[in-house]
């Protein structure tokens, strides 16, 4: 039967363009044409670590708005802000030459970030299918359309099959935003998610088809993909700031489960006075550790002592961990048996690759989805503890004002590491996930089945449309 041809849209953002890169190169290993719709900066990242996918670029508009030459994503901006605007609007003004190509080159469907709307209208346009990538878990997904905005205790939210009470208020203009492209969504075809049914839950799944009328297609998790060279796996997203050989060298010299492992993602903004009490807090823990901390950029005429002051005097010296200020190899990092723990902000592709690693979590959320998904982790499938985070930011270019002390840091990470009950339970569940989690992306797993069930179903309408 004729190969399927499949357009990939990623939104221009490391969390974004990561896992929907990962998902194109399902569709292809069945032996279908996937080509990824891209700018050129993000064309050379993807290149790297995936050199087998096909690409198209369009021009990023950069001279037209005044923007420096390699600057073509969000994940390009944190800690330098300046351009978030600029950036923001050479976003939209990607549609008309995305637009303008698809229907020189129609496909037989468009499988696109679900913060591009516009694609459902296209595809609609060329009578071809759409589905709509959400970078969510569906557990997320299902709590955000459920929080009532009209309620003065947004807090908890009873309607869904886990009520969950959340450790603070979404804010108001960012549950309008999401509703408001949840809803969008609507007009595709289906939704694929990075995660793979066990861990959602098929209650979810019925919650949703049922409350929606709308398919989904549990196709994680991507970053399973099984034919990845561990070079391909420390390049995903950007170049490592640090060499894949030094960190595994590094983990090799330690025990198992005893290293904590401790990122907030490519957008999550502390200030100083933050890092200070991480550093602090990780030292009292007792446990060794691997800390990436955003590189700081726009800031070239600060001292080095001035742009370590968030350290501890005599801190590195001490050399009680290892700092990683730039992009990591966290799947690589994940994988080694010495790493024991993950504190995470709960961003969804970091808390997949954590269950896929079999690495329970020590959730502190920060902005968008984190706060859902810690309750996922913490509550409904008890895979990791609660640092205690209080501020939900607007967003990731917000700084967090509230200050989480040292000895909440201390007292999460050692419930974690530290012999109990409740650490081995917890860690008893998230190796349990981990096997379900590779067992969904083999042959006849979850996620392979539902791969296989979404190709069958793009070709029943190629082959409608054609007869």
């Amino acid at each position: 039967m004729e190969p399927l041809k499949l357009y990939f849209i990623h939104y221009p953002t490391a969390g974004h363009m990561i896992p929907l890169c990962d998902i194109a190169t399902l569709f292809a290993s069945r032996g279908h044409h996937a080509t990824i719709i891209t700018t050129p900066v993000n064309a050379q990242i993807i290149r790297k670590s995936i050199p087998s996918l096909r690409l198209h670029t369009v021009p990023f508009p950069s001279q037209e708005l005044g923007l420096p030459d390699g600057i073509e994503s969000l994940s390009s901006l944190i800690d330098d802000i300046r351009h978030f605007p600029k950036v923001y609007h050479a976003i939209s003004m990607l549609q008309p030459p995305i637009e303008q190509f698809v229907e020189q080159h129609p496909p037989d469907c468009i499988v696109a970030d679900f913060l591009f709307p516009w694609v459902h209208d296209l595809a609609n346009k060329l009578n071809i299918p759409s589905v709509a990538f959400n970078g969510f878990s569906l557990f997320a997904i299902c709590a955000i359309r459920a929080v009532n905005l009209e309620s003065s205790d947004s807090f908890h939210i009873p309607s869904i099959p886990h009520p969950i009470s959340l450790n603070a208020t979404p804010p108001k203009e960012l549950t309008q935003y999401l509703k408001l492209m949840l809803e969008s969504q609507l007009k595709s075809h289906a939704i694929i998610i990075n995660n793979f049914a066990e861990l959602d839950g098929q209650d979810y799944i019925r919650h949703y088809e049922k409350t929606t009328g709308h398919k989904t297609w549990h196709l994680g998790p991507a970053s399973l993909i099984s034919c990845r060279t561990a070079q391909e796996k420390a390049e995903r997203g950007m170049k490592s700031a640090v060499s894949m050989q030094d960190c595994v060298s590094w983990l090799d010299s330690k025990r198992v489960n005893s290293v904590v492992y401790v990122s907030f993602g490519s957008l999550c903004y502390f200030p100083d006075k933050q890092l200070y009490e991480i550093a602090c807090g990780m030292e009292a823990s007792g446990y060794e550790f691997i800390w990436v901390v955003p590189e700081k950029k726009g800031k070239e005429e600060e001292s080095e002592e001035e742009k370590e002051k968030w350290l501890p005097k005599g801190f590195e010296e001490r050399k009680k961990g290892m700092i990683i200020k730039g992009w990591a190899p966290q799947v690589v990092i994940l994988e080694h048996p010495a790493v024991g723990a993950f504190l995470t902000h709960c961003g969804w592709n970091s808390t997949v690759e954590a269950v896929s690693a079999g690495v329970p979590m020590i959730t502190w959320p920060v902005h968008s989805d984190q706060f859902y998904n810690e309750k996922l982790i913490t509550q409904v499938r008890g895979i990791g503890v609660e640092v205690g985070a209080e501020e939900w930011n607007l967003s990731a270019y917000f700084q967090t004002q509230k200050l989480l002390p040292r000895d909440r840091i201390e007292m999460a990470v050692r419930t974690l590491m530290d012999v109990s009950d409740q650490a081995l339970q917890i860690r008893r569940q998230a190796q349990n996930f981990s096997r379900i989690a590779r067992q969904a992306v083999q042959v006849a797993g979850s996620s392979y089945n539902n791969l296989t069930a979404l190709i069958h179903y793009v070709k029943r309408f190629r082959d409608s449309a054609e007869g």
